[in-house]
């Protein structure tokens, strides 16, 4: 890591504004390291973004899938008719309303869905064999755990 003083806020020790940074740019490299061990050379960011979103919340108007991932709703069609071009992601009638279209995942969709996480776990589970002791992965599980607390309200 790099050891240049971080900045913190008025009123807070300088060592959680390092560990602060620090946390933001290893987990945005580790994201990024993860996203690149299942890429997709056939499908865009923002489809492989929009094809994992369908995957989680299941069926969904394009409109819901654009609020969901804060773009515009032209935007979202555009990626949605090249996910369904490759024939990962089906439309039909919302029986709610004959008007708007649902989007769901077709078989294939759900198929490259789990490949990729399927491959992205073995990656990480594998690094953490490869590249750290056993005294490192039970430092990084306790770890883990104090940063837990980050994600809670």
């Amino acid at each position: 890591m790099d050891q240049k003083p971080a900045e913190a806020p008025e009123g807070v020790s300088a060592s959680a504004g390092r560990a602060a940074r620090d946390l933001r740019v290893v987990f945005s490299r580790l994201r990024r390291r993860i996203r690149e061990v299942a890429r997709e050379d056939d499908l865009t960011p923002s489809q492989v973004s929009a094809l994992t979103l369908v995957g989680k919340h299941g069926a969904a108007t394009a409109s819901a899938l654009a609020a969901a991932e804060g773009v515009r709703p032209q935007s979202m069609a555009t990626t949605l008719a090249a996910l369904e071009q490759h024939g990962l992601i089906l439309r039909s009638p919302d029986p709610a309303d004959g008007r708007r279209q649902l989007v769901t995942l077709t078989e294939d969709g759900r198929e490259r869905i789990e490949g990729n996480r399927q491959v992205r776990a073995e990656w990480l589970t594998r690094a953490l064999d490869d590249r750290f002791t056993e005294d490192e992965r039970q430092t990084l599980i306790e770890a883990l755990a104090l940063m837990e607390r980050l994600s809670r309200p």
